[in-house]
């Protein structure tokens, strides 16, 4: 077992296409963990090793594997950077003890950036800063670091220099040491050699501000550096570790990952700066006996928790609950889960390695580990020892932004689909499987359109059964805005016994949300009592399926006011088709109108972006309702007419590139202007007859 202060378990953040995932295969490939460098262009990367991730070239989750590197075990955790699957990306931050923040040398921070940056400082993280692609066109080092110094919430400070950039990218300056290191592109070795005569003064420069920000998160180091300008070598090193790890500074150093440059001194900062699990602070739960506030020291020899922060669902291995041990050392064959209050036994620990796995005897503080066969357990939950229990909160799944209308081409496998998404949910909390009552369609919500495409590229891969998906119908209403009074008369003779039913109703809108009234007002025993409750029944089922585009009537009094019968003739079910006529044709006189469904929603956008979000949502029908500062977003309260923001995700993503969040939720029903009223019934009518 690996000694705890020799651990460090890291994972690897920054915005789509930066270089994460080749960044980890570079890692693994110096510490000698591959044989050969993975790619993700060709699909040939050990960690986005699903047949998804090849296809779509991106991380889809959270991925974990783990290298030797100078007596030490680092367990990498390699993070989605695509906001259609950044929930697992969300969750690493929550049991990782470090962080690598990668950002390329030529784009620099992007619009994205700012949201995985503020993932450190939520969650009070280390971490070193690698910018990436230094053998690109563009690459400009020094302005990366300033550009995050300017817009990240991370006080980055160089602790390099590159030597050469784009093609002529050839090794770096250590400053803290002050040496060269020169790559081989090869072999990714490291050759030490003398600072270059051209960059002194750079290096000297560069190697003040470095002593500076170092002194500033110290007091008794700003002292000294105040007096007598300098730090002694010793005084920066550990005044650097310090800072680190208290993430008062982030360390900026310089590589290409597909270039294979830059790693051994990446390793070896990581080594060096970055906090093993021992060096964090306790871990806060509650006590769920008490209810009070509880804590964990991330020692072995304190009580065993974890927290499980992802699932992985097969339909052959079963399911993997991927744990983060917190405190003391799991061994044996059980655990308690005081979420679900049981105990729980599982089959086999196993460490993972991309897609595969190697069984452990026992896991400690900082490991990261799979159980199998687990039967309550789900991702959010924490095991503990029965004894001694603690519940850790975890940061509930994202809300889902996009929905749409779950079919199958083949009726028999409707069933198979449906379980299959319940298995997915398993494994990504973000889905939502939801029925609309009144057009009776299945909603599957997620994060976006290529989230929910890929969930169907999963269940046809490992269910063998296609999903089809479409946009959800929406769910108008009908109603009337004035009052009639109709007869019916239902006279049939086709030999034998007839039927004869005559109604006279008086029709009548409710206020909003009023629902449904029936009057009987039958006095002198016109229409038998027998026959009324049928009147009744044939106008409700009217309503139902509505009259004028299909959709069900809303907010409706309806009045029996008169009729006649005949003794022989007359029946329930003649009454009920009266009843039914009749309500028909006093609705289409009685002003009938559409309503449409309105919803609330909470966007937050960056300062910039409010004009062309607010002009869209105009263009949309839509209504601010009033705004709010949120530190450096905006916070725009609006309503707008469900049809209109149906698809509204990837236009905010659009507008505020990818920097826009919303929410939404039902508010009301409201009337659809005249204008658009022809067009709806003529859909709604189109898609009755196909």
């Amino acid at each position: 077992m690996q000694e705890i202060q020799m651990i460090r378990n890291i994972g690897l953040f920054g915005h789509s296409k930066c270089g994460k995932t080749s960044l980890a295969e570079a890692m693994l490939f110096a510490a000698g963990k591959l044989g050969r460098l993975g790619k993700v262009d060709d699909g040939s990367s050990c960690l986005d090793f699903e047949p998804e991730e090849a296809a779509h070239h991106l991380s889809i989750g959270a991925a974990f594997n783990n290298l030797s590197w100078n007596k030490h075990s680092l367990l990498l955790t390699d993070t989605p950077g695509d906001d259609n699957f950044i929930n697992d990306t969300y969750a690493t931050a929550q049991v990782v003890d470090g962080a690598v923040f990668v950002i390329g040398a030529a784009l620099g921070v992007k619009h994205q950036t700012e949201k995985f940056a503020a993932l450190l400082p939520e969650n009070h993280l280390p971490g070193l800063i690698f910018v990436n692609k230094m053998d690109r066109e563009r690459a400009d080092f020094v302005k990366a670091v300033d550009e995050i110094n300017a817009r990240l919430p991370l006080r980055a400070v160089a602790i390099q220099l590159p030597i050469g950039s784009e093609a002529n990218f050839k090794g770096v300056v250590d400053l803290v040491r002050q040496e060269a290191l020169l790559f081989d592109a090869n072999t990714g070795k490291v050759k030490k050699g003398l600072v270059p005569n051209e960059m002194q003064a750079a290096v000297a420069s560069h190697r003040e501000k470095l002593m500076e920000m170092v002194a500033e998160t110290d007091d008794a180091l700003i002292e000294k550096f105040l007096e007598e300008g300098t730090l002694s070598d010793d005084e920066l090193r550990q005044g650097l570790s310090r800072a680190v790890k208290e993430a008062k500074l982030y360390p900026a150093l310089a590589g290409s990952a597909t270039g294979n440059q830059g790693l051994a001194p990446l390793l070896d900062a990581i080594a060096e700066l970055l906090p093993s699990p021992l060096e964090r602070p306790a871990f806060l739960g509650t006590d769920p006996k008490t209810q009070a506030p509880s804590e964990r020291q991330p020692s072995p020899e304190a009580p065993f928790s974890a927290l499980v922060f992802k699932t992985i669902t097969d339909p052959y291995a079963g399911r993997l609950s991927v744990l983060r041990v917190r405190s003391g050392r799991l061994t044996g064959d059980s655990f308690y889960n005081p979420n679900q209050e049981t105990n729980e036994k599982f089959g086999q620990l196993l460490l993972l390695e991309g897609k595969v796995t190697k069984p452990v005897d026992q896991a400690g503080p900082g490991m990261i580990v799979a159980a199998t066969k687990l039967k309550e357990t789900l991702t959010g939950h924490t095991l503990c020892e029965a004894e001694t229990p603690i519940i850790y909160p975890a940061r509930p799944p994202l809300e889902p932004v996009i929905s749409y209308a779950v079919t199958t081409s083949k009726q028999e496998n409707e069933d198979k689909v449906f379980s299959s998404i319940t298995r997915m949910r398993e494994e990504d909390p973000t889905l939502r499987l939801t029925r609309e009552p009144q057009t009776n369609e299945i909603l599957l919500s997620g994060l976006g359109q290529l989230h929910l495409k890929v969930i169907g590229e999963r269940i046809k891969r490992k269910f063998g059964v296609e999903m089809d998906l479409s946009l959800p119908k929406v769910p108008y209403r009908e109603t009337i805005k004035g009052k009639a009074r109709v007869q019916y008369r239902h006279k049939k003779q086709s030999g034998g016994r007839g039927q004869f039913a005559d109604n006279w109703l008086e029709i009548e809108p409710m206020p909003r949300g009023g629902g449904y009234q029936f009057d009987d007002r039958i006095v002198g025993g016109v229409i038998p009592r027998q026959y009324i409750p049928a009147v009744d029944k044939g106008v409700q089922e009217a309503m139902t399926r509505g009259i004028l585009a299909g959709y069900p009537v809303v907010d409706v009094r309806v009045g029996l006011v008169d009729g006649s019968f005949h003794n022989v003739d007359s029946s329930e079910m003649a009454f009920k088709i009266s009843g039914a006529m009749a309500f028909k044709k006093g609705f289409m006189e009685a002003s009938p109108i559409l309503l449409e469904p309105v919803v609330s929603l909470d966007i937050k956008v960056p300062k910039e972006c409010v004009g062309d979000v607010i002009g869209d949502l105009n263009s949309r029908r839509g209504k601010v309702m009033g705004m709010d500062s949120q530190g450096k977003l905006e916070v725009i309260s609006a309503q707008a007419p469900l049809a209109e923001v149906i698809e509204y995700a990837p236009t905010l993503t659009a507008l505020t590139a990818g920097r826009g969040q919303f929410r939404t939720e039902f508010s009301h029903y409201q009337e659809v202007p005249a204008h658009l009223v022809g067009a709806i019934v003529a859909s709604s009518q189109a898609a009755r007859e196909e």
